[in-house]
């Protein structure tokens, strides 16, 4: 079996134009749920169902994959009663963690994310794809909890991590006041045993040259009462000859301590790796015929870098795995939707090993015998009428507050008071969700008065401060309204002055952003109906792939997060302006057809 994974991962670097395939930091999650602000609209659970949804919903018996699309990755999961819940990392943006919500693992809603205030973490100044790495939700004596990685660096060996607990009697919080556990490495869990104990599983990262910067898995006693780790830490688990052995998940089944870790790193040769013993502090036995689950030595399947998992049982038995996955545009090119979250079903025979069919991700997958669940489908349109934004829309190193994020002054309306330049971390405004379709469309429409080049207000394709596509309202140095685009691609700045267009005229001005597969495309509409920007320009550099540099064999930038799409506004100056937004719609669909 080793063999065979030396010669596949040997075929991927042949396929792959990645240099950085060989180091990859990581990628995390666990067993998730949620406290969130709820939507404007009613609790979906209390809207009416269509007969048609209705009629799909008892038709649906196949989890169709990914179950969440777009940037959500290091699935955790969690069953509390009837209810499942998938957390997924957020790294710099908020709120973090992210929770998604089902009853029959089929159908998924997002419920927002958990932490959505600075008391719980404060992202001001995070590196792009630093901040909340491998979120942990765990239930145990009818509370929740949370465990969650800050991570602020990834170079030299150095993750800087600090890892927090907090927990709740309701999924709705309130949490309390987060702990600080350590910095010894991340992807930190906790497992519940059958005595009462509660444990702190996580990587031990080695920052010393010439040693394993990933030098396996710890854990140690949480006392959950006076919230303090105690007793020694001890190293259960090195990992197998795959390396870069993390994101541990602890199972008691069958008689055995069950360890589920990601290995490999966070691409291609991405895979789920499980190993037992009989003994907590083991040893712990690697499943000799490999890992339960990888893509790695298929480069046709449409998922890729199949690994970071977590599995669940359900009501009658059945177990299933959550795991990271990855759309790519071509085989092993760039992946704009980010990672992506799947779901597999577990074989598990008495005495044996947990088995995946092929041990390969599959785009269709045998639901449980659950009845059917679906929600309300999202509205299209999000007019503003809310106290707080909807739980599709994030924001990006500070939490929305009411200082900046206005939607009581103009009821209806959006106000988004601007903030730093793109390349600003502790305060930028920008207000995005994430791109879940190769073909997508967000459209606006903007009243913004900028008194000089240091206002912008627009729509952007983005994905962090060194990669994005922007079309904004700025005034030009001869007093006109503008509309015009800019590209950063790796921190380069390109402007398209050939497709300036005066917009001095109309006090109200649609704005379009579209993924075109890709391609990305702007479109405005000054009152005489929308018209498309005639400038293709590159979605590849919105994707993991694109954001990740390697130079002299460390890591000069990352990637680890995905496209979004959304409503930007720079104030350079820091005059106090502000722009507001009637409306916001996104749209999914094909080709061409987004822009009609």
């Amino acid at each position: 079996m080793a063999g065979r994974l030396r010669r596949a991962q040997l075929r991927v670097k042949e396929l792959s134009n990645l240099d950085v395939s060989h180091y990859r930091v990581r990628e995390f999650a666990h067993i998730g749920a949620t406290g969130f602000r709820k939507s404007p609209e009613a609790d979906p659970k209390e809207l009416p169902m269509s007969t048609e949804t209705a009629a799909t919903a008892t038709a649906a018996r196949s989890i169709r994959n990914p179950v969440l699309r777009g940037f959500n990755p290091d699935p955790s999961i969690l069953r509390v009663g009837g209810d499942y819940y998938l957390a997924t990392s957020t790294f710099e943006w908020y709120p973090g963690v992210r929770v998604h919500h089902s009853r029959d693992l089929v159908n998924w809603r997002t419920r927002g994310g958990i932490i959505t205030d600075g008391r719980l973490l404060d992202l001001r100044g995070s590196g792009d794809s630093n901040g909340v790495w491998a979120p942990d939700l765990s239930y145990h004596d009818g509370r929740f909890h949370l465990i969650y990685s800050d991570v602020a660096s990834f170079a030299s060996g150095y993750w800087d991590p600090q890892n927090f607990h907090t927990s709740a009697a309701s999924i709705d919080g309130p949490w309390s006041d987060p702990v600080l556990l350590h910095g010894r490495g991340f992807d930190a869990s906790l497992f519940h045993d059958d005595d009462g104990s509660t444990w702190l599983l996580n990587l031990s990262a080695d920052w010393r040259p010439g040693r394993d910067r990933f030098g396996g898995i710890e854990i140690q006693r949480y006392d959950l009462t006076e919230r303090r780790l105690v007793g020694p830490a001890r190293l259960i688990f090195t990992g197998t000859e795959v390396g870069m052995t993390e994101g541990p998940h602890l199972y008691r089944h069958d008689g055995y301590y069950w360890l589920v870790t990601a290995e490999g790193g966070t691409s291609w040769e991405h895979q789920v790796t499980v190993a037992r013993s009989r003994d907590l502090f083991g040893p712990y036995e690697a499943d000799p015929e490999g890992p339960l689950l990888t893509s790695l030595g298929h480069p046709d399947l449409r998922l890729q870098k199949a690994g970071h998992g977590s599995l669940v049982r359900t009501e009658d038995g059945q177990w299933y795995l959550a795991h990271l996955t990855a759309r790519p545009a071509t085989p092993l090119g760039n992946c704009v939707l980010g990672r992506e979250t799947a779901i597999q079903r577990v074989d598990w025979a008495p005495g044996g090993w947990p088995r995946i069919e092929g041990g390969i991700p599959a785009e269709e997958v045998v639901a449980p015998g659950l009845p059917a669940h679906p929600w309300p489908a999202e509205p299209a349109t999000d007019e503003f009428t809310g106290p707080d934004l909807a739980p599709w829309w994030s924001t990006l190193r500070r939490p929305a507050t009411p200082d900046w994020v206005d939607l009581t002054t103009r009821p209806g309306h959006l106000r988004v008071r601007g903030g730093q330049s793109p390349v600003g971390r502790q305060s930028p405004s920008l207000v995005a969700r994430r791109v879940g379709a190769e073909h997508c469309a967000l459209s606006t429409v903007v009243e913004f008065a900028p008194g000089d080049h240091r206002q912008l207000a627009g729509v952007t394709a983005y994905y962090n401060t060194r990669n994005w596509h922007y079309c904004y309202l700025t005034r030009a140095d001869d007093g006109r309204v503008v509309l015009e685009v800019l590209t950063s691609d790796r921190g380069r700045l390109r402007g398209y002055p050939e497709v300036t267009v005066d917009a001095g005229a109309a006090t109200r001005v649609g704005l379009r952003a579209e993924f075109d597969g890709p391609v990305v495309r702007f479109g405005y509409d000054l009152g005489a109906g929308w018209r498309e920007l005639p400038v293709t320009l590159d979605a590849t550099i919105l994707s993991d792939e694109h954001a990740a540099q390697v130079v002299d064999g460390e890591p000069a930038a990352w990637g680890f997060t995905g496209a979004f799409i959304g409503l930007w506004v720079q104030d350079l100056g820091a005059d106090g302006v502000h722009a507001d937004f009637a409306e916001a719609t996104y749209t999914e669909g094909t080709s061409g057809t987004l822009l009609d």
